[in-house]
């Protein structure tokens, strides 16, 4: 089926449903009154009627004043979990006679009344989506309040079940999109801010730029986490080199280097759900199928966190601060005395930063490396100048860094990192971090 026709089938399927849920009717005004609701809904027996409770659930919620949500999910988390004499006896008849009756009888038994009440809720029109803004309003209160990490359980669960790969469709997106999609990429980018149209035109349309999503059949107009992709002829070291309004576009005979310069989650509430992996790994299939000529596929990637890190690092104070001063002179890059010093002072704290620095579970502290280490690349290069803007240069003092994807590789390099902690990192890096 062609990408327009699929499109245009998915958005219909939803446009054409029931929208009671956005909260035309809703007239629940307290948290108990909306449990009261969601109790009927799980003791509903009837396909119909349920749809109908749940869509009357889900109106509710959308009606309940802000003031009200943490009292929710309270009664969520206390009022449909499991009963522990009942999970007991249920183990104990499992432990005593294991047969795939009292297994079943088990894991029901275990499972919280909550799942049932997601899985019913998302039986409405528009559920899904629903139940995705309603965890983005759970998530902020879960560091005040532990005890609702019992509910999100549910959410990340149920979640990573109906969002799994098997369910997602890949677009490679371009200038020819609709544009209420195209305007979810400039609201939703979070990496290189997209500062107009022209811009985010200029990120899709020429020959050497790509941009793929993920999209879900339950929010076909809504992407869940897409990449922007340049096509270039070697690995760049700056983010200028990437955006360079001047350059000369690269045709497809021509690129040699498939840059991943921007991944963006776009749904808060779908935290926890693994997606980038299966992008990056599908989109580099992808391109090297219809670009042979590719040999490399890297990102250029941000350090959000190494900034702050090495300002509070007493052991890096001198070397920050005589850092920061030549970032201040006039045209130090263009000093080969000034920035092979800026280069000897960012290196082996950026080495350090990456190889040393761990975690109480003994994962990298920077999140950018532990997403792509993860995915099974390679910390390849160290870019002292890589963002030399403001934010660059408050975030990550000018570091940006590439993180090589050898497709040969990935796999064994996933398996060590996740198994053993190991983080694959070329000879240069290696040998800084000693």
């Amino acid at each position: 089926m062609a990408r327009a026709s699929l499109m245009s089938s998915l958005i219909s399927s939803i446009i054409d449903a029931p929208t009671k849920w956005l909260g035309g009717g809703g007239s629940a005004t307290t948290a108990e009154r909306l449990i009261e609701q969601c109790q009927r809904l799980i003791s509903s027996a009837g396909e119909a009627s349920g749809v109908a409770l749940a869509q009357d659930v889900l109106a509710s919620y959308a009606a309940l004043d802000q003031d009200y949500h943490l009292e929710f999910f309270t009664r969520l988390a206390t009022d449909f979990d499991p009963a522990p004499d009942q999970v007991l006896q249920a183990a104990n008849r499992f432990a005593a006679d294991n047969t795939p009756q009292t297994l079943k009888t088990l894991m029901a038994t275990v499972e919280p009344k909550r799942r049932s009440l997601l899985r019913k809720l998302n039986q409405a029109p528009g559920g899904t989506e629903a139940l995705v803004h309603m965890r983005e309003a759970l998530l902020p209160l879960l560091r005040d309040y532990p005890e609702l990490k019992r509910v999100d359980a549910d959410f990340e669960f149920l979640f990573n079940a109906w969002f799994n790969r098997g369910f997602l469709v890949l677009y490679a997106i371009d200038w020819s999109f609709p544009a209420n999609v195209l305007e979810k990429l400039l609201e939703y980018e979070a990496v290189h801010e997209i500062q107009s149209w022209d811009d985010l035109k200029s990120r899709v349309q020429p020959q050497d730029r790509r941009c793929f999503a993920f999209f879900h059949p339950a929010m076909p107009d809504k992407p869940l986490i897409f990449v922007q992709v340049a096509l270039m002829k070697s690995m760049p070291a700056a983010i200028d080199e990437v955006f360079d309004p001047d350059r000369a576009e690269v045709t497809a005979e021509q690129a040699t280097t498939a840059v991943f310069y921007s991944i963006t989650n776009c749904q808060v509430g779908l935290r926890g759900v693994s997606f980038g992996n299966f992008l990056i790994k599908q989109v580099a299939s992808d391109l090297s199928r219809e670009l042979p000529g590719l040999k490399t596929f890297c990102t250029l990637s941000p350090v959000p966190g190494f900034g702050k890190w090495a300002r509070q690092d007493t052991a890096a104070t001198a070397a920050v601060t005589r850092l920061e001063t030549i970032q201040k002179s006039p045209d130090w890059q263009g000093d080969k005395v000034l920035s092979a010093e800026a280069r000897s002072l960012l290196e082996p704290l950026a080495a350090r930063y990456f190889l040393r620095e761990q975690r109480s579970d003994g994962q990298p502290i920077d999140p950018v490396a532990r997403f792509h280490l993860g995915n099974g690349a390679i910390l390849d290069r160290l870019n002292p100048a890589g963002n030399l803007s403001a934010r660059g240069l408050d975030e990550a003092l000018g570091l940006m860094v590439n993180y090589r994807y050898d497709l040969s590789k990935v796999e064994e390099n996933h398996e060590a990192y996740v198994n053993d902690g190991v983080v694959t990192a070329s000879k240069p890096i290696s040998d800084l971090a000693k």
